[in-house]
């Protein structure tokens, strides 16, 4: 079972410090050994959710940061981030590991939800919030990743009731849930296994979500 090399939040930390092209180059073969060892943690993290789950896409990001638009030129992220996307149309939300200089975390959910998925959602929760809130309280998904997050509308969005009931849930335009990592939680032998942990804890989340983005109103297969 792969670990997290024990020198990638240190390189990240000096990355940050020293974050210019000289000074990465000059460390480029560290950075090499280090992501290949990440690849294969993820992979195996892949693996092991594909026994349970149906991951069709893991993403790794680049350490190089798109320029062309930002006012900060340091061209290196101090982050290294991988993200693991479930099959569509049938399975919905993502999981999301972030191991950085600064704070690491790791986050499951709906990020940015497209307009249609969003109304749906929200139509949902207005016709029977109280399921989508026992889901979302189960004592395993509290205790490992507490409140649900996300930015809100102000009020409440267009064609919504200010006043419902479950309001505090129908103005989210996402709906995620993140837990910070310290780095001995990183670096411990076990991670892989507890980051595993972690995400299949969310599946009756997962399960609900997909199902109503996968039906109408009338709980009829839109798919």
């Amino acid at each position: 079972m792969q670990v997290i090399p024990k020198n990638t939040v240190s390189f990240l930390k000096e990355l940050k410090l020293n974050n210019n092209r000289d000074w990465f180059n000059h460390n480029k073969d560290q950075f090499k050994a280090i992501q290949f060892d990440i690849k294969t943690f993820a992979q195996e993290v892949k693996d092991t959710l594909n026994l349970k789950d149906d991951i069709e896409k893991l993403k790794i990001f680049r350490i190089y940061r798109d320029l062309r638009f930002s006012k900060d030129k340091t061209p290196f992220k101090k982050n290294i981030g991988m993200a693991f996307h479930r099959s569509k149309p049938e399975l919905r939300g993502g999981y999301y590991l972030e191991i950085s200089a600064d704070e690491s975390f790791v986050a499951v959910g709906f990020w940015n939800p497209n307009k249609e998925d969003l109304l749906r959602i929200r139509k949902e929760i207005e016709i029977d919030g109280e399921e989508f809130k026992s889901i979302i309280n189960q004592k395993k998904i509290k205790d490992i990743w507490g409140e649900i997050k996300g930015e809100e509308v102000k009020t409440s969005p267009k064609g919504f009731n200010k006043d419902h009931e479950h309001i505090d849930m129908i103005k989210k335009k996402q709906f995620v849930f993140i837990k910070k990592l310290k780095e001995d939680d990183i670096l411990d032998n076990n991670f892989q296994k507890e980051l595993v942990n972690y995400f299949e804890s969310i599946r009756p989340f997962f399960d609900y979500m997909s199902e109503v983005l996968t039906t109408n109103l009338n709980g009829e297969s839109i798919i």
